[in-house]
């Protein structure tokens, strides 16, 4: 994994374009399967009702994902290595410990999510089918070992895949475009929805991606800039994390839309498979197939940037740094295991999901607290009403987050 940070005057001045990239990688934590399920599911049971979560979600997703890209950015450190230098050796060895079990649950969606698609696809056994993914998401790593660049144009990609994936059944499907317009309103209808908005919500600022989007902004720039060209780059970063996270809110938006005017009161849509069937049947076999694909994509994608973040949270915390594809290797075993149990794949997803309600605190309180410390960021540090703005997000991801865990082990 690169991580060489040289002065600003060893580097060329470049433009705007060059500076886009990182944020379209992590912005792949927000169109993952776990994502796939909750949007579908939504939109199935309760038509556009839940249609301003997303939205509410979007806006408080580029709030933190620009907090941690700047953080690298104006560091040159990632968010896990200023945590580190700031813990004694046990209290970094127990703050590594939960952020792993973080990157491990993510891991294992992200694998689960495409050995689905997989046996969607082509019929693949499941365990088949991780295995696959596995693989492709190896070579995807032995691409970031080549080039950041070169990683972040494939990630790129497959999140133009997902996009249309995900957005292509839109085309032959009428939009109700009052129903979505009223469906931007915050309203609830009942238990299921308050859960089902807690999920979505709760769920969308994925810890790993936290961690991740630190560094992948320090790998990108590779530089510490100076003070007079900070504002510069920080302005690429704001347009690159606004870009990403509207093609990603975009997509989410079109996976819940295509369900309440597809799927709505269809039964079975509560598991991925269940929702392709039924897409299929409502719809036709190219958009079921389309949609398998996207599926496909968002879990070679996820799962290779999930590794990604595994690698920046262990050189940040353990200061041992481990090839991106040996880790790969290590982390695929958890979820091969679930996948060889005949463990029920979307119930996997679920769980995997409350694991990392659990880790948010842990990275966002840091987060928060560290871009905010004149003596971290310096005269780039957030301005008041900012830091306000941000312990106020904080505590609403936090408190959804704990609501979604609750919720799910009361049943």
């Amino acid at each position: 994994m690169t991580s060489t940070v040289t002065t600003p005057s060893s580097r060329p001045r470049r433009g705007l374009w060059w500076s886009l990239g990182p944020a379209f990688v992590a912005a792949i934590a927000y169109v993952d399967p776990g994502n796939v399920a909750a949007n579908l599911t939504a939109g199935a049971n309760h038509g556009y009702l839940l249609l301003w979560v997303l939205v509410a979600a979007n806006l408080m997703a580029v709030l933190i994902q620009y907090l941690s890209a700047k953080l690298g950015l104006v560091t040159g450190e990632t968010l896990p290595s200023l945590i580190g230098h700031r813990l004694p050796r046990r209290g970094r060895l127990a703050y590594w410990a939960q952020a792993e079990l973080v990157a491990a649950a993510t891991d294992l969606a992200e694998v689960v999510g495409g050995a689905v698609a997989l046996n969607i696809l082509f019929g693949l056994p499941l365990l088949v089918g991780g295995l696959v993914v596995g693989a492709v998401s190896m070579v995807l790593l032995l691409v970031q070992s080549r080039g950041q660049r070169r990683f972040e144009f494939v990630v790129a990609g497959l999140l133009a895949i997902i996009g249309v994936g995900f957005a292509a059944g839109l085309v032959i499907t009428p939009i109700d475009w009052p129903g979505a317009a009223a469906g931007v309103v915050p309203r609830f209808d009942g238990r299921d929805s308050v859960l089902l908005a807690a999920s979505m919500l709760g769920a969308t600022v994925m810890p790993h991606a936290i961690y991740l989007h630190s560094g992948l902004t320090r790998d990108h720039f590779q530089v510490v800039p100076s003070p007079a060209e900070t504002p510069r780059l920080l302005h690429a970063t704001r347009v690159d994390v606004v870009s990403a996270l509207v093609v990603a809110g975009t997509v989410n938006i079109a996976m819940l839309v295509l369900a309440a005017t597809s799927l709505q009161g269809v039964g079975g849509t509560d598991t991925i498979p269940g929702a392709h069937a039924a897409i299929g049947e409502a719809l036709g076999p190219v958009i079921a197939l389309m949609f398998g694909i996207g599926l496909l994509a968002s879990g070679l994608a996820s799962t290779s940037v999930g590794s990604y973040a595994g690698a920046t949270i262990m050189a940040g915390l353990l200061r041992v740094r481990v090839p991106l594809v040996w880790r790969r290797l290590v982390t695929l075993v958890p979820a091969l295991l679930v996948l060889g149990s005949g463990f029920d794949p979307t119930r996997a997803l679920v769980l995997s999901q409350v694991v990392l309600s659990l880790g948010v605190p842990f990275a966002l309180v840091p987060l928060v607290r560290l871009t905010s410390d004149r003596r971290v960021m310096g005269g780039f540090a957030n301005p008041r009403a900012l830091t306000w703005l941000a312990w106020l997000v904080a505590a609403a991801i936090v408190t959804l987050n704990v609501a979604l865990l609750v919720l799910t082990l009361l049943g």
